[in-house]
């Protein structure tokens, strides 16, 4: 038990460091009424998107158009009386400055005309981030503004135009830009500033990697995001397993890319050579039918020999199924007994025991497996693992990428009353939560998705070689496709099953009872409760499962507690769901669902002025507006605010001095 005493010592060395940052009471209570001040303004806007899959053109033009925000702020500003058109075209050229700026420019008939589209395009943005920028102090936009320009920008956007004793001024300093060749540059950092002060902060709720052409791509623009966090899903940690050199993780990751035929993500993406596997793969499968391994087409992939690459697909596919084997043999926790199935197969017969009942295989031709010893890799397969586990060990760009999503990426976010996260709570037939165990010790709800945080981790941070990092990385695939994994949420990863065994019952994946529950206002509640939220404000957002519009379904749950945003971001999915993707808007007013359909493409977008169309619908509507005292921001400053009134208490009764630092 602490002492009165300790107590007061402790708060007096707070109160001591605090006064580092405030060394006089005229500090402190300054710091106090613009904190207070602070607190009065609206909340920031946040975004939420998930499941991008590598989409990187649509998820670009989604982050730059902010789901909407954007457009709607030009309407604003520029309302009726300017056409459909130039707006449409004003906000192409805030979402891609760089590459519109020359279009709109060559448009111009002669220079008079080139400096009046200057001055009016610049005032027009001058006008629209003043609106974006009213949520924000001054020091806040200040602090957004870039170095080269930031006075002027600061002069202009705070600018007073009704004040005619400045129209000279103001009037020259927009001349003055024109005149001395800056506007392009002005044009391009008042777009930049637009799409930074729209938006406070974007969470991704999980799934970056896999299908589409360039999940690095996205992740090089979240890297440079002033406010992201990330919320991983099962394809983010099975590619975190491989940049951690788990070899069965790598296989896995190496199948799905074979499968779609999506080279260019490793190849040119992270410099991940497959000539090594390439050569194998021609040499051992040479004469194998590979027709059922061939990959699905995307046009915007690369296209190459498709058999070589069904080649690659058989034998990653196979060297896979061994190390699966392998895996679940010492992880008896995870509970897959069964699933190591090369070694329920009757290589004679061309049979397997799946779970009681034999089934013919499709492809029968494993080459490289002894019988005896079906789960041992051959000296050549062990080359191929061991280049390519050096190969992810030594792409700088791949750990910068994963690095980054484990500093900013966690199992599941609490924010402002929100709860983010992506796949599912495992639960019982009944609603109850499911107590799964590991390492000998049962967990459920929120200790299991710390538990699994936690082994994440370790699967990156521990030791190299230690018995922790091998066994964090088992973990890591287990996340990909456990069946109590809150990542996966489905009775089994079915890979084996659609490429060998021909019955369609079989390849039935049960979808976790968390799906049928979510339905039901009381689970979305419960699960609130467990995380420690509660309020008509707190809801669930949810990715991983994509919601098949085109059939009638909803994203809102749990009586509108429970949003799932995964409506098909990934291209492959479009003709399943209908849409192209769900995104969510918080602001100071409420949560605004967006539902998108399909984005053809960059250039369209920009030469074209070609926007996704959206529809917007609000799903929670706050009964006040939403000030930054309401949000967790807001908790933390005013909690700065109490230690600082304590702090000129303390320089008042002179129990600490002013301007002399503190010895602690």
């Amino acid at each position: 038990m602490r002492t009165e005493n300790e107590e007061i010592r402790d708060h007096l060395k707070y109160l001591s460091l605090l006064a580092r940052d405030y060394p006089s009471q005229a500090a402190a209570a300054s710091e106090i009424i613009s904190t207070q001040a602070l607190l009065k303004l609206p909340k920031g806007t946040e975004h939420f998107m998930s499941d991008l899959h590598g989409e990187n053109e649509a998820f670009v033009h989604i982050l730059n158009s902010a789901s909407g925000v954007i457009r709607e702020k030009v309407d604003i500003v520029l309302g009726d009386s300017v056409p459909e058109q130039t707006r449409a075209e004003l906000a192409t050229l805030i979402y891609y400055p760089n590459e519109k700026l020359p279009q709109l420019k060559a448009g111009c008939a002669d220079e008079e005309a080139l400096d009046h589209w200057y001055t009016e395009t610049l005032l027009q943005l001058i006008d629209i981030c003043r609106l974006v920028s009213s949520k924000h102090t001054r020091q806040h936009v200040r602090s957004c503004l870039p170095s080269s320009c930031g006075y002027i920008l600061d002069e202009l956007l705070h600018a007073h135009f009704e004040d005619h004793d400045k129209d000279l001024y103001y009037g020259q300093i927009v001349g003055s830009i024109i005149e001395n060749g800056r506007a392009d540059r002005f044009i391009v950092r008042l777009c930049e500033l637009i799409k930074r002060l729209a938006v406070d902060k974007l969470h991704i709720v999980g799934d970056l990697f896999d299908r589409g052409p360039r999940p690095d791509i996205i992740l090089d623009r979240l890297m440079r995001h002033h406010h992201v966090d990330i919320q991983w899903g099962n394809h983010d940690v099975v590619w975190m397993g491989a940049a951690a050199g788990s070899p069965l993780c790598i296989m896995t990751v190496l199948k799905t890319t074979l499968a779609y035929n999506n080279l260019d993500t490793l190849e040119g993406g992270y410099g991940i050579s497959l000539r090594q596997l390439e050569r194998f793969a021609q040499h051992t499968y040479a004469d194998s039918d590979v027709s059922r391994w061939l990959p699905h087409a995307d046009p915007r992939t690369a296209a190459g020999d498709l058999t070589a690459a069904a080649r690659m697909h058989k034998a990653v596919t196979v060297m896979m199924l061994k190390l699966e084997a392998q895996v679940i043999a010492r992880n008896p926790d995870f509970d897959l007994q069964g699933r190591d199935f090369l070694n329920h197969i009757d290589f004679d017969a061309g049979t397997v025991d799946y779970f009681g009942t034999t089934y013919p295989l499709l492809d029968c031709d494993f080459p490289t497996v002894d019988p005896a010893h079906p789960t041992v890799l051959t000296a050549d397969e062990g080359k191929v693992i061991a280049g390519l586990v050096r190969s992810f060990a030594e792409s700088e760009r791949l750990q910068r990428h994963v690095q980054f999503l484990y500093a900013h990426g966690a199992f599941y976010k609490m924010c402002n009353g929100n709860l983010l996260y992506h796949g599912a709570v495992p639960m019982t037939e009944n609603g109850a939560f499911a107590a799964i165990t590991f390492e000998g010790v049962a967990r459920s709800g929120k200790a299991l998705f710390d538990y699994c945080d936690r082994r994440a981790r370790q699967g990156y941070s521990a030791p190299a070689g230690s018995p922790a990092r091998l066994a964090g990385q088992d973990f890591l695939w287990y996340l990909w496709c456990g069946a109590k994994s809150p990542l996966f949420g489905r009775s089994a990863m079915t890979t084996f099953e659609r490429l060998y065994i021909a019955d369609p019952a079989a390849q039935v994946e049960i979808k976790d009872p968390y799906y049928r529950h979510i339905a039901d206002p009381r689970t979305a509640e419960h699960i609130l409760r467990e995380f420690g939220l509660s309020g008509e404000g707190s809801h669930i957002v949810n990715g991983h499962v994509p919601v098949r519009a085109i059939e009638g379904e909803s994203p809102i749950k749990g009586g509108g507690r429970l949003i799932i945003i995964d409506g098909g971001f990934c291209r492959a999915y479009h003709q399943r769901t209908g849409i192209a993707g769900y995104t969510l808007v918080y602001n100071s007013r409420g949560l605004i669902l967006r539902t998108h359909q399909p984005f053809e493409n960059t250039d369209k977008a920009i030469h074209e002025d070609e926007d996704i169309t959206s529809k917007s619908e609000y799903i929670y509507t706050a009964p006040q507006r939403i000030l930054v005292r309401d949000t967790d921001e807001g908790g933390r400053k005013q909690a700065l605010i109490r230690d600082l009134t304590a702090l000129v208490e303390a320089y008042q009764t002179g129990v600490i001095p002013q301007g002399v630092a503190q010895e602690l």
